[in-house]
């Protein structure tokens, strides 16, 4: 079994390219002497530390906001075992527990991310499906435990899959799967929601200038410090294990870019690779012609919520799924070093990579 860490890698494109800029903007001033405006500095407050079970690392660039760093980090250990399926105790763990026999009150928090995972299993006609946990746990790609299911196990699992068999009671905060043997599983959305939140606190504690990286759901918080045309992103190279980027875009305010991609976590077995986007419909890891997806959004909990959806949906698909939703923009790589990118893209992203081409860009 092989797993990588995205997210690191992620925040790493962002950083390096953010920081690559600053370099050439100080070659006048004294050697690491920060350039600043106000209360900000190209010199961050920075901090990484081992949660939501990943490498978290958030950057505040305005002074004297430690305290934000440190309610920002107590918020994320208070959630982060709220919503994993394998914590006794957990909401996902007790939702689990009680399938078919009755329903769970759970937290607020919990209550918005199955709503949001229906809704967004709605628009998808069923690609992305939140109770796909009953499958998920044959496979654990990404776990010590990974293992290849055999296909009895697999046609057993996959009716216990129906996102309509959820049963949602806002008023009394319950959650209820119908069948026994159903399981939820939030690890597509939940990370998005929790940096959204880390974003909201961060301004709330007055911070205007901010990364947080929670392991490849990255949330841009405010204005570059001195960049008045933005953030420079990158989006990775999937066929690369460094740091190496197939292109860039500029990003002003605040914004996410998340990234799904069949790099991330995966199993090899008998010589076969198995990555950890599984098919609904079969149960299978999906088996298209897709390796990445990235998603620029509004917020971070927006672009968690499409990205495996878009993944699901493929490139035709996905890109008119995403030039419908103002706001949103998505850049697709095949495995055949094709990118495709969404109408907004097509006008902002720049191509470094000659390994690459953008295969829709006069369409």
């Amino acid at each position: 079994m092989k797993k990588r860490s995205l997210g690191w890698i992620a925040g790493l494109l962002i950083l390096l390219l953010f920081f690559s800029g600053c370099q050439s903007q100080q070659k006048v001033n004294e050697e690491n002497k920060a350039q600043t405006s106000g209360d900000v500095t190209t010199k961050p407050d920075s901090r990484t530390e081992e949660v939501l079970y990943t490498s978290v690392q958030l950057q505040i660039f305005d002074k004297n906001k430690t305290q934000a760093m440190d309610k920002a980090f107590d918020y994320m250990e208070s959630i982060q075992d709220v919503f994993t399926t394998n914590k006794k105790g957990s909401d996902v763990e007790k939702i689990n527990a009680a399938a078919g026999s009755h329903p769970v009150k759970v937290t607020q928090d919990t209550i918005n991310l199955v709503k949001r995972g229906i809704e967004i299993a709605k628009e998808s006609g069923g690609l992305f499906d939140i109770t796909i946990g009953a499958v998920t746990n044959l496979w654990q790609i990404g776990s010590d435990n990974a293992r290849v299911p055999s296909e009895d196990e697999i046609k057993q699992a996959l009716p216990l899959v129906n996102y309509k068999d959820i049963e949602l009671d806002e008023a009394n905060q319950t959650v209820y799967l119908k069948k026994k043997g159903m399981r939820l599983e939030l690890g597509g959305i939940s990370k998005g929601y929790i940096g959204s939140q880390v974003a909201t606190l961060l301004k709330k504690e007055g911070v205007t200038s901010a990364i947080a990286n929670l392991g490849g759901n990255v949330a841009l918080v405010g204005n570059h410090p001195t960049n008045k045309d933005g953030w420079t992103v990158g989006i990775q190279d999937p066929d690369k294990k460094r740091n190496q980027v197939v292109g860039s875009k500029l990003v002003k305010g605040d914004t996410a870019v998340v990234t799904s991609g069949i790099y991330e976590q995966y199993l090899e077995k008998d010589g076969k690779t198995y990555h950890h986007i599984i098919d609904p419909r079969t149960g299978y890891p999906l088996d298209n012609n897709v390796a990445s997806v990235t998603v620029f959004a509004p917020s971070s909990f927006d672009g968690d919520s499409y990205s495996t959806a878009l993944f699901m949906m493929g490139i035709n698909q996905g890109l008119k799924f995403i030039n419908q939703k103002p706001g949103y923009e998505v850049a697709y790589i095949d495995k055949s070093h094709h990118i495709y990118l969404s109408d907004g893209l097509k006008k902002s992203f720049k191509l470094t990579n000659e390994e690459y081409k953008i295969a829709n860009e006069n369409n």
